[in-house]
């Protein structure tokens, strides 16, 4: 794996990319990585998800403690679309000022979240091409969602078309 390209001047360490609202596709090759601010998971976000989407399933609506035990799962478990949710919220700022479509991913859930874990998001450009028009490309990152254990509990591979800085 090669060593990711850092930044400058938004550049934290040398393996750190600030999330600045300023980043563009010229700044991200592949290997760059940024980490994202840490959101906690509450029963409020729980509640308000499954009530506006509907996914009104037992595993996330039902909290008899004896139904919960049968379920297999410790705790309240979160649905994945929630978790996704948030790690688009957690990422959004970094393409805020370059950001112009998403065009599609893979998704793959690796394990449950529950009410009270903390997320964040670890991310990592694996592709990074032009576009047919000289004012844009495409960005694919690795994008890992960590729990406060430091378990990934979802990842998905986003394919952003972003704004170039020069053309």
């Amino acid at each position: 794996m090669t060593e990711p390209r850092t930044l400058s001047p938004r550049t934290l360490s040398p393996r750190t990319l600030s999330l600045d609202p300023g980043i563009h596709w010229d700044d991200l090759t592949p290997g760059t990585r940024f980490t994202t601010k840490k959101r906690s998971l509450t029963e409020a976000d729980l509640a308000a998800f499954v009530n506006l989407s509907w996914l009104t399933e037992e595993l996330f609506a039902n909290t008899d403690p004896a139904d919960r035990a049968a379920m297999g799962i410790a705790g309240r478990v979160v649905p994945g679309a929630l978790v996704y949710a948030f790690a688009e919220g957690l990422v959004a700022p970094s393409f805020a000022a370059a950001g112009m479509a998403f065009l599609g991913m893979t998704l793959d859930v690796q394990g449950p979240s529950v009410v009270g874990d903390t997320l964040h998001v670890e991310c990592e450009v694996i592709e990074q091409r032009a576009s047919t028009k000289p004012d844009r490309g495409l960005v694919r990152t690795r994008n890992a969602v960590v729990n406060q254990h430091g378990t990934a509990v979802l990842v998905y591979t986003p394919l952003r078309l972003m704004r170039r800085r020069s053309a």
